[in-house]
């Protein structure tokens, strides 16, 4: 760990040069930048990064074109007459390019305005304090800081190169009417969501016996039932050995048992990996972990001290406020003598499936081994369901160790859980008691009222 005052030396071109124009490396540089330090930045694809320019914003928008498809059949329940309906996905990816145009635009130009030297292009390391650029010059910087996050890949199969992961869904040409996603972590079921919501005929193979590995086990198995009922086809125990051309444009999927399906799409969500390959690390001194991440200490310093990472390619907590707090500690430890560990204990975070997931702290399984626990566990009919008559139902669960009483996992499924989770976070991060829950009055009528009325646990 290292700090150091502004402008600190003489002699470098930089005082910190960020390669990569994500949500980390942007906040650092401007961070700095505003600090009064002499910063540059380069990205090579847009600025923005995965979350703004092919993750969680345009996801997000394609979750709300995909829910109203349901709201308009919930309409009628109250009362509404809702005329014939059409979906155009050429329309939707339109809107959405628009907006994600907007974004990057505001990133690039917040970071630049701050006082940041603003590059588009390729950077790779060169040495402990230089950076080769795409046109074969080399800068220096006192410090370096690594943020090109990570990227979705394919298994090596016959006819991988058939399938498609998240960078590519939000530029197909039409929805494909039949799809196949390969996967069962949260990039895979929120996208079976949404293609199942905007029509698509959805069928998502799993080799694991039950989706949302490492998530609390009531939120795994309701979340998959309410999947089930929504006419998404979930096959476990299974995986895709091949992938082959079909008559007719169709791609058939020859599976491990030598089941044959076809579908008009293959969407591989089986993880993501640093973006570290070329980047030149190694052959500077830094040390990669077995899976390419970066290697780095509790303040993101790497095994060379003049280079730090943060971010996704430190496969610590793949989270985009993750990444940003991680980006502020780097600014706050190196260039204003404050120094600063970024926090990844009990970060709340949604999943936004279809109902949606809402969850902080501890799963059952992991508080049980702190000690004895209480679980408070409530499954209900949302009211919204009720005129409307769908049959979905929300989950609410507190996890309470018994010995101090601490609630040490919120874990919601159902509409809004994302937004309550928020909230519930604060309580969770602040040591919150089950008492502290039970004395706060509910606000009726919500769901959220659930949290501080259930008072026996289960």
């Amino acid at each position: 760990m290292t700090s150091t005052g502004r402008r600190m030396a003489d002699g470098f071109d930089y005082d910190l040069f960020v390669i990569g124009g994500g949500s980390g490396g942007v906040r650092s540089a401007r961070m700095a930048a505003q600090g009064g330090a002499k910063v540059a930045i380069a990205e090579e694809y847009r600025y923005g990064g995965t979350c703004v320019i092919r993750g969680c914003v345009p996801k997000k928008l394609m979750v709300y074109a995909s829910a109203f498809s349901e709201a308009f059949e919930d309409a009628e329940g109250f009362g509404w007459t809702v005329g014939p309906r059409t979906f155009d996905w050429t329309k939707l990816i339109a809107a959405k390019d628009r907006e994600i145009a907007r974004l990057e635009g505001l990133y690039e130009r917040n970071v630049g305005a701050a006082g940041a030297t603003v590059l588009k292009t390729r950077a790779t390391v060169a040495g402990p304090h230089e950076v080769r650029l795409a046109d074969g010059r080399i800068v220096s910087a006192k410090h370096i800081l690594v943020a090109t996050g990570g990227a979705p890949f394919v298994p090596e199969i016959p006819g991988a190169e058939h399938a498609i992961t998240s960078n590519e869904i939000f530029h197909l040409p039409a929805l494909p009417r039949r799809v196949v996603i390969v996967g069962g972590g949260y990039i895979a079921c929120e996208f079976a969501c949404i293609l199942n919501g905007l029509g698509a005929e959805v069928t998502q193979v799993y080799r694991g016996e039950l989706i949302l590995r490492g998530f609390d086990a009531d939120i795994r198995a309701h979340v998959s039932a309410e999947m089930l009922r929504k006419g998404i086809t979930l096959r476990y125990g299974c995986d895709v050995m091949a992938i082959e051309k079909a008559e007719g444009g169709a791609l058939r999927l020859v599976m491990e048992d030598g089941e044959a399906m076809e579908a008009d799409c293959v969407f591989y969500a089986t993880g993501r990996r640093p973006n570290t390959e070329g980047l030149g690390l190694e052959a500077a001194g830094v040390t990669l972990k077995p899976n390419g991440a970066v290697a780095v200490d509790e303040w993101s310093q790497t095994s060379v001290p003049s280079i730090y990472a943060v971010g996704d390619v430190t496969d610590r907590a793949a989270l985009t406020p993750v990444a940003i707090r991680e980006g502020a500690a780097f600014v706050e430890t190196v260039f204003n003598a404050n120094p600063t560990k970024p926090d990844h204990t009990d970060i709340p975070t949604a999943v936004f499936t279809q109902p949606e997931i809402g969850t902080v702290g501890l799963a059952e399984t992991a508080a049980r081994a702190l000690g004895d626990v209480e679980i408070y566990r409530s499954t209900f009919r949302p009211m919204l369901a009720t005129l409307s008559g769908r049959e979905e139902k929300m989950l609410m669960k507190l996890v309470v160790t018994k010995a101090d009483r601490r609630v040490r996992g919120v874990h919601i499924v159902g509409h809004g859980a994302g937004e309550m989770i928020q909230l519930a976070g604060i309580a969770v991060k602040m040591g919150a008691t089950k008492e502290d829950f039970d004395r706060t009055v509910a606000v009726h009528p919500t769901a959220a009222e659930e949290l501080v009325t259930m008072r026996a646990p289960v």
